[in-house]
């Protein structure tokens, strides 16, 4: 491998981190530039499965010691949502993802609508609507399953419910859909290295770059709250929706 792609791949994994870390939505950078190199779909899925573990891990790492991730709150997401997410891999080589992926963009536009629209979007806790207990077991069963099934927007899908049905402000909210995604793709990561589909060494360079960019990103959060989130959130919404429409409607025709 060319110290050209090992640049480009250190790149990507660099951006990738710096945008998880804040609104999700890395897989934007992280997937096709591993199609790109020229992984087959199951190898890069793996290996973009690993990579982005170890950036969600340092974020998750990050808002911990900041005091924004609520262990008490999030414990019983996190069990639910590993078994979800587990399932959801192993469904996935069964069963076809069409349906889902031409669903994504619309919810996720409906999404970054409501956001756009509303300029104190996140900025103060709200009554919540679920339980916790309740919220832990929907989310994990639903947004667990679905991480591990397809994947596309489920960070964005997790800040919304948390804002919206648990009633946190963004802030607490992006650190919740951190530890649920850290788990997610410890589920799934899981399901890929048994069934050899991840190219570790493609991964280690990523990794380094995730690691880096996943410091930066969880930096500026910490510093600078719920306004820089929503900005960094509907910039990624947007471009996730143009993305996966592209890929129904022109990539696909």
């Amino acid at each position: 491998m060319s110290w050209d792609t090992l640049l480009l791949l250190f790149l990507a994994g660099l951006s990738a981190g710096f945008i998880d870390s804040i609104a999700g939505g890395g897989g934007l950078i992280s997937l096709p530039t591993l199609l790109w190199v020229g992984l087959p779909p199951h190898l890069a899925l793996g290996t973009n499965k690993m990579q982005s573990t170890f950036g969600t891990l340092l974020a998750v790492r990050r808002y911990a010691q900041a005091g924004l991730v609520q262990w008490a709150q999030v414990r019983l997401a996190v069990a639910v949502t590993f078994v979800a997410a587990l399932l959801g891999t192993l469904a996935v080589t069964q069963v076809s993802a069409d349906l889902l992926r031409k669903l994504v963009p619309w919810l996720l536009l409906g999404i970054a609508a409501y956001a756009l629209v509303s300029p104190r979007f996140g900025q103060q806790a709200k009554r919540a609507r679920l339980t916790p207990t309740i919220f832990a077991c929907l989310g994990g069963c639903v947004l667990g399953f679905y991480d591990g099934f397809l994947g596309p927007g489920t960070g964005t899908f997790w800040t919304v419910a948390c804002l919206s049905l648990l009633g946190l402000n963004l802030l607490h909210a992006t650190a919740y859909t951190k530890v649920v995604n850290l788990t997610s793709n410890v589920a799934s990561v899981s399901i890929f290295i048994g069934a050899a589909s991840v190219r570790y060494d493609i991964a280690a360079v990523m990794i380094a770059g995730q690691l880096l960019g996943a410091r930066l990103g969880s930096g500026l959060v910490i510093r600078h709250g719920a306004p820089f989130i929503r900005i960094m959130f509907l910039l990624v919404v947007f471009s996730l929706v143009v993305k996966l429409l592209w890929d129904q409607w022109v990539a696909g025709s």
